[in-house]
């Protein structure tokens, strides 16, 4: 059976669209393929600790000699990392804070990026899929004064696309403040139809991929 491996790290629990994107890749993946496994982890509701050891950067193989990273926080990396090489698609909800990747998610990637064990020389994820759904507060177009603001998606773009060679999809959405800041009202019928669109996209990137994870 294949298995997806489903990550939110969005605060918000009610309204989020990157989650709300992330839900509609995994639904339409099971309604393709209904004998499919979802592991669930939600980053925010029950959050990765910072790395406890820079060791942990490493490979056990690779340390400096000497080092000793607590039991429990080696476990807990052995257990994240097993978690992602076992997935067949892995789904992750990431919305833009503060121009960057959520640190709840940031914690995360700190202890599955694993050079000799995840990194893409090993071929352990090469290939794979994962799809990367994000929303933002507000649009940052070609040519805007806020062009290029966006430094999340091109972070995940290297981490899992470059040193870690998976297959790299991403769905977007913007203005998701349109409703709520007066100076982007005006903006509200973009945001509803880039969230409409997104949606679309996620069902079809979900049936997709099922076919070519059964």
């Amino acid at each position: 059976m294949p298995t997806l491996l489903h990550l939110d790290s969005s605060a918000d629990l009610t309204t989020s669209r990157s989650r709300r994107l992330s839900q509609a890749v995994v639904d339409a993946w099971l309604t393709a393929d209904p004998t499919g496994v979802v592991v669930r982890r939600d980053l925010h509701r029950d959050p990765v600790p910072h790395l406890a050891d820079s060791s942990l950067h490493w490979a056990p193989a690779d340390r400096v000699e000497g080092s000793n990273p607590p039991a429990e926080a080696e476990e807990l990396q052995r257990e994240l990392v097993d978690e992602l090489l076992a997935a067949d698609i892995v789904v992750i909800g990431a919305p833009l804070y503060n121009f960057s990747i959520p640190s709840s998610l940031k914690a995360w990637i700190d202890h599955i990026h694993v050079p000799g064990v995840t990194s893409a020389d090993t071929g352990s994820l090469v290939g794979r899929p994962v799809v990367i759904t994000t929303s933002r507060g507000i649009a940052y177009d070609i040519g805007s004064p806020t062009e290029g603001w966006d430094h999340e998606v091109p972070a995940l773009r290297t981490l899992f696309g470059g040193a870690l060679g998976m297959d790299v999809h991403v769905i977007t959405t913007s203005l998701t403040l349109a409703e709520r800041e007066a100076a982007l009202a005006p903006q509200i019928g973009r945001s509803e139809q880039e969230l409409a669109e997104a949606l679309s996209l996620a069902t079809e990137t979900g049936l997709r991929l099922a076919v070519a994870t059964a």
